[in-house]
């Protein structure tokens, strides 16, 4: 067959259809060939471009792989859009805007194919299509390797993104392919990407590696299924799923990445199965915001790289942990912020060097058959409103088994500490809890260790060789008497000096040890402080006093930063009392609006503020309570027609008299809104501000460009605010200042050198969007505090200045 000439074997059924011809082009070969024909290309170098209308057999010669080059000017090199079948070509594409080979129908065969190319995407499949590709590689440092887009779908098997610059395969617009023993490496975008309604993608024993951004990224209500894949060597997070996307992984293993193993966000939700998570530099699973959840089943999460929690969940998601193992890590599970929970079940968490569970902000976690070993501390309880259940649990080799501080008020039942260093149990700063059928051996300090007036209910209780005594009640004082000391009843103790906590074995009235010894290292603990119970502080209790604007002002000019915020919140005070006082003399007042925007990155103090100026507004007599009732998207937007309109009713009904602060209002409206219920949310909120503009001030939050958008869209809602005030990042030194004044608080102090090593410490971290502000100058002087007590731990005889100096040797690495 002579070289640029296409010969056509023709293959009917017919005698007289078989025989074959040669052309001068493919369009002409094509033109010529009847269904089922076989079309072998000569090798050499085409610039057509190519159609495939017919289900025929296109193929380059047998022995000669990439003989054939399929190379335009311009256009899409290969259109296909029948059943057919097309192997061994190399497909070369040079026009931007159009993908190198595109699908648009029938369910044809792709294989052996070697595509290079600058264009739009490798392989582009839409509509109806469904092809079976094979054995193909992609090189496009242009755009997408892979895109599936607009209902398509189609069966990739053993095919290789070498190089994408976007995504290496993208799905969206509904479509849905499956890969298998894909290998997808050395994008520009993400390795998977799936986005949007009804859009899933399925992967199979696929690599996903050496990416420039997240390896998976599932967003806005797409899916994802992968089994028995990798995802390794990114520069961003692992996994990232956003905006109530869904995906299960199932016998995967992420390692090697820089930032979050897997980060999900707005009420996604995630499914890990027998899956390994490792080497990670900040988080193995960050889990975020109401409604996003989290359950991972006989799952291993170790060998962190960074200084950070390995699980992380705030905002009030959720997550769930079954018969997994979490080890080598910094830290193993933290838990912040109302409406957080965690259940952990037959887990086991080892090898932690600070400690294994932290409970915080009013978040919840329940743990049930679990094994905590070789930590700084088992499980710490930390504020108010935090709490939750440990069952059944044992917790071996730690300094301290359980910390409860702070107004924490978690159950503990059937748990058994051995070994710790310190205390088994200590509770502190008005901390709570109640400890059933405990038990403490081996202690190198105290069984339990109860002080500063601590409500604690201890029942049943057995402590044996614990070296400083089984029961220590320090601090109680007169307290004893009003109720707030510890309440011990049926408690046991092998100890001979027995005395130190008369009447435990039997008496009903709480038992009370009044102790002036020194607590040891525990002292170190941030929250020990001889004050007394935060229930007690004024304010809290019936029928205290509110507090005057002037003082609430006071509060406000004590945050760290905020300058324009603040003078800002003046002013619109300032209008308001001077429109009370003019009628109040008889005259006409400025009609102010008192609804706010607040705009700005997370931490930055949005939700504080909104407090103080509920607060304030009810000092002033123009609200009846000031109190926040604080929602989001979860909150208001119900599941079916008519849910919404209830729960948002009853959330303005909740603030009345107060604040209604609506977190990341933005959600409320999408972008690509659809059928989406939100709009009946903002729709019941405008009217509800109409009819009760006198007894509830509502405040929407959120990212700045994000409400920007949410106000342009909605303009009912934005009439209804009088202004925005936009919440500025902190800069190094406010961050240092917040640093200073937690130290304060809780007894610390700076050492030499400590302030500047912070002051550069903020000023090399990286500032991306996971930066938390506030949130993050307080994670970093916690972490300072638990690396300080590491470091006391080994000294035999501290001092004062040993215990409260925080040097710059304490600060956790860059991330």
């Amino acid at each position: 067959m002579a070289q640029g000439t296409v010969q056509v074997t023709h293959t009917g059924t017919s005698r007289w259809r078989r025989r074959t011809g040669e052309y001068a082009s493919l369009a002409a070969a094509l033109e010529a060939a009847a269904e089922g024909d076989v079309l072998t290309i000569a090798p050499g170098t085409y610039r057509e471009n190519l159609v495939v209308q017919r289900s025929v057999t296109l193929r380059g010669p047998e022995g000669s792989p990439g003989s054939v080059r399929l190379a335009p000017a311009d256009g899409v090199p290969l259109t296909v859009r029948a059943s057919a079948v097309v192997q061994d070509l190399h497909v070369e594409g040079q026009d931007a805007a159009a993908p190198a080979v595109l699908v648009e129908e029938g369910a044809p065969e792709l294989l052996d194919l070697r595509i290079v190319t600058r264009s739009s995407a490798g392989v582009e499949v839409r509509g109806g299509a469904r092809p079976t590709v094979r054995r193909c590689t992609v090189d496009n440092p242009a755009g997408i390797g892979i895109a599936v887009v607009d209902g398509g779908g189609g069966v990739f098997e053993e095919c290789e993104i070498v190089a994408a610059g976007q995504a290496g395969v993208a799905v969206r617009g509904g479509a849905h392919p499956r890969l298998e023993r894909c290998r997808v490496h050395h994008t520009s975008g993400a390795g998977l990407s799936a986005t949007g309604d009804n859009s899933a993608l399925e992967a199979v024993g696929c690599e996903v590696y050496e990416i420039r951004g997240s390896g998976v990224q599932v967003t806005a209500r797409a899916t994802a299924h992968l089994t028995d894949c990798d995802v390794h060597r990114t520069t961003a997070d692992g996994v990232t799923l956003d905006t109530d996307a869904v995906l299960t992984l199932a016998d995967c293993r992420i390692h090697d990445i820089p930032e979050n193993a897997v980060d999900l966000r707005s009420r996604s939700v995630l499914t890990l199965t027998r899956t390994t998570v490792r080497q990670f530099g900040r988080n193995g699973l960050s889990v975020w915001d109401p409604g996003t959840r989290v359950d991972a089943n006989q799952c291993e999460i170790f060998d962190s790289t960074g200084d950070y929690p390995a699980v992380w969940v705030s905002d009030g998601a959720t997550a769930v942990l079954d018969s997994c193992r979490v080890h080598d890590v910094p830290d193993a599970l933290f838990v912040l912020d109302r409406g957080s929970r965690a259940d952990v079940v037959d887990s086991d968490l080892f090898q932690v060097r600070n400690t294994a569970v932290s409970v915080s902000d009013g978040a919840t976690a329940q743990l049930d058959d679990c094994r905590i070993r070789d930590a700084a501390t088992g499980a710490w309880f930390r504020d108010h409103g935090s709490g939750g259940t440990l069952a059944n649990c044992t917790v071996d080799a730690t300094q301290t088994g359980v910390i409860v501080t702070k107004g924490a008020d978690p159950t503990v039942e059937r748990c058994t500490v051995d070994s710790p260093a310190e205390a088994g149990f200590y509770v502190s700063a008005g901390g709570r809890g109640s400890f059933l059928n405990c038990r403490v051996t081996n202690s190198g300090g105290y069984g339990f260790h109860v002080i500063d007036g601590s409500r604690t209910t201890l029942r049943k209780c057995r402590t044996e060789r614990c070296a400083r005594g089984g029961y220590e009640f320090a601090d109680a004082g007169t307290d004893a008497a009003s109720g707030s000391a510890p309440v011990v009843e049926d408690c046991t103790s092998d100890e001979s000096a027995g005395a130190r906590t008369p009447g435990l074995a039997a008496a009903p009235e709480p038992a009370v040890q009044t102790s002036a010894q020194s607590p040891g290292l525990l002292g170190s603990i941030p929250g020990q402080r001889a004050t007394a119970p935060e229930a007690a502080t004024p304010g809290n209790e019936p029928g205290a006093s509110v507090r005057t604007s002037k003082d609430v002002l006071g509060e406000l000019d004590t945050l760290v930063g905020l300058e324009s915020v603040k003078r800002e919140v003046r002013a619109l005070i300032d209008m308001i009392e001077v429109g009370r006082r003019r009628q109040q003399a008889g005259l006409k007042a400025a009609s102010v609006k008192r609804h706010l925007v607040f705009t700005g990155s997370p931490g930055t103090g949005k939700t504080t503020v909104a407090r103080l100026y509920g607060e304030i507004l009810a000092a002033l007599d123009v609200l009846e309570k000031g109190h926040l009732v604080e929602v989001s998207r979860v909150d208001l937007v119900g599941e079916h027609i008519g849910s919404t309109a209830i729960r948002t009713q009853e959330a303005f009904q909740r603030a009345h008299g107060g604040v209604l602060f609506i977190d990341e209002a933005y959600a409320l409206s999408p972008e690509d809104a659809g059928r989406d219920f939100g709009k009946e949310a903002i729709d019941t909120l405008v009217k509800l501000m109409e009819d009760h503009r006198d007894s509830v001030v509502v405040i929407v939050a959120g990212y700045t460009a994000e409400m920007e958008r949410f106000l342009s869209v909605n303009p009912g809602v934005a009439s209804r605010f009088s202004r925005t005030i936009t919440f500025g990042d902190y800069g190094p030194d406010e961050l240092l200042r917040i640093v200073e004044q937690q130290a304060e608080e809780h007894e610390y102090r700076l050492g030499p050198g400590t302030a500047d090593a912070l002051l550069k410490y903020f000023t090399e971290l990286p500032k991306g969007p996971a930066f938390g502000n506030g949130r993050t100058a307080r994670q970093t002087f916690e972490a300072m505090v638990e690396r300080h007590a590491s470091r006391v731990a080994q000294v035999t005889e501290p001092s004062k200045d040993d215990l409260t100096l925080l040097y710059a040797e304490d600060l956790p690495q860059l991330p």
